[in-house]
């Protein structure tokens, strides 16, 4: 059903112990995430780097296990399902790595790395699962001869579109783009996008698309989330979030994107102060001693994440 939540996010923590500190401490990765990502939409997720943005992709995705929170698939807990229930969950919520020549076996060909997650289905015959391996690739934009080459005779374009056709065949629902495009080249970044945003229209596919390149966010999102130190501080359209930013974090981001033909660095703004440890525990607003627009209240009380305006979401202490 068309907007019906295929994720729901209620308060997701992922803290990672730190065992070599002489007083026990945490590493808050992920801090209390809360959000819907809706049937069919593609959701931007941005932030600096460290932020956790991998991570709760990661813990979607059931490649790392979570603190505290639930995640829900249409609307059931993951870890409630029954046997039968997890397995489809694992075949419709699938990865697009970041770095494509790490996530592929460099000693498997072609044929066998998009073949692997169809080898325990059952209901499928050999040729059927042959058949649906050779259109997968061809799907992609690969040549019928790539199927019996290995990882390393492709361009880095090449090896991402491999590993996008070992994440359709099993033809999820869902699909979390990790960085997919940061290690391919400009022109390269186009075509794979571009891509991304067929397969989205032929499968009926939803994104969630994490990057750092705020220009290839607004070109890709339907909706965006800002993330800072593990928790959400914004969330919106792209059109509100890119023509109406209220955090002064997002603003610092949006302001840092580079403009062709332009000069702004007038319009440039610079944070300053130390970004705290990811272990840092607060008494009050997490971007509190990086922030410009700050008050005294922000020291001591902790935001939430409210709606500032129809399905525009903040959480900051100075906007109503």
């Amino acid at each position: 059903m068309a907007n019906e939540p295929i994720i729901t996010l209620e308060n997701v923590k992922v803290h990672f112990p730190q065992t070599h500190t002489f007083k026990k401490s945490y590493l808050r990765a992920v801090d209390g995430v809360s959000l819907e990502i809706r049937a069919g939409e593609t959701l931007g997720l941005v932030g600096e780097s460290g932020c956790g943005k991998s991570t709760l992709g990661k813990a979607i995705a059931g490649l790392q296990p979570t603190t505290d929170g639930a995640i829900l698939f249409h609307n059931e807990n993951v870890k409630n399902l029954s046997r039968a229930n997890a397995i489809r969950y694992r075949k419709n919520v699938q990865m697009v790595f970041q770095d494509p020549a790490a996530s592929l076996n460099p000693r498997l060909k072609v044929r066998q790395i998009v073949m692997e997650p169809l080898l325990k289905d059952v209901k499928m015959s050999g040729a059927e699962k042959v058949a649906l391996v050779e259109k997968m690739v061809q799907t992609v934009g690969l040549p019928a001869d790539a199927l019996d080459r290995y990882p390393h005779e492709f361009s880095g374009g090449q090896q991402q579109r491999i590993g996008i056709a070992r994440s359709l065949v099993l033809r999820p629902e869902f699909i979390v783009c990790d960085e997919a495009v940061s290690a391919l080249d400009v022109s390269v970044q186009a075509q794979i996008l571009n891509l991304l945003g067929e397969l989205k229209k032929d499968y009926n596919l939803t994104y969630l698309f994490i990057s750092h390149n705020l220009s290839v966010v607004k070109h890709m999102c339907d909706r965006i989330a800002v993330m800072y130190l593990g928790r959400i501080v914004e969330l919106g359209s792209a059109a509100q979030i890119f023509g109406n930013p209220l955090h002064p974090y997002t603003r610092a981001l949006i302001s840092a994107i580079p403009v062709a033909g332009k000069r702004n660095r007038e319009n440039r703004i610079v944070l300053t102060g130390d970004l705290p440890a990811p272990t840092a525990v607060f008494d009050g607003c997490p971007f509190y001693n990086r922030c410009y627009e700050c008050q005294a209240h922000c020291e001591k009380n902790v935001p939430t994440l409210h709606e500032a305006e129809p399905g525009h979401f903040v959480s900051c202490l100075c906007i109503d």
